[in-house]
């Protein structure tokens, strides 16, 4: 959930994770926005065990997704409009 008030924010844009929009704010991370909307599984394990986030400081890399074809750490990679994001790994 985000502070709704007394809060400066960046333009509002719309990412797309595993196809469905998701509203964002530049300057805030991937992570951010995705548990703002809901969305807690960042990825799986090998067994296939829902994984999120868990440092957010990325140390552990359970927050892994793959933006344009790269494995990168959702606590750590800032939204950019347009941006399409994948949970599948």
């Amino acid at each position: 959930m985000r502070i709704l008030s007394d809060v400066v924010r960046g333009a509002a844009v719309t990412l797309r994770v595993d196809g469905a929009a998701v509203p964002a704010f530049e300057g805030e991370t991937v992570a951010t926005a995705m548990m703002a909307a809901g969305k807690g599984v960042f990825r799986r394990d090998g067994r296939g065990a829902p994984r999120g986030l868990y440092c957010n400081m990325g140390s552990c890399g359970e927050c892994m997704v793959t933006v344009a074809g790269r494995r990168v750490r959702a606590c750590l990679t800032e939204v950019a409009g347009g941006m399409e994001i994948a949970t599948d790994g």
